[in-house]
């Protein structure tokens, strides 16, 4: 899984960069290609860091698995 380092809204959907090795890939999804993949257009550019590219050049969700990335509070 090689992480997304950015997420920017494009005119035609959005352009990702994201981190393969030692190389930053930079694709543009369609927003009908986000929506087929089940990905929240609004999370994935607030929070590119909570998604991933699979080998597939599918964006995937990962920060189910990322407890640093979650902040709980008790009250």
């Amino acid at each position: 899984m090689d992480p997304i380092l950015k997420a920017q809204k494009s005119f035609n959907g959005v352009q990702v960069s994201f981190l393969s090795g030692d190389v930053t890939h930079s694709v543009l999804f369609s927003y009908e290609n986000l929506i087929e993949l089940g990905i929240n257009v609004s999370s994935l550019l607030d929070h590119p860091e909570y998604y991933g590219v699979d080998r597939n050049g599918r964006i995937v969700r990962t920060d189910f698995c990322k407890m640093d990335l979650h902040s709980c509070e008790e009250k």
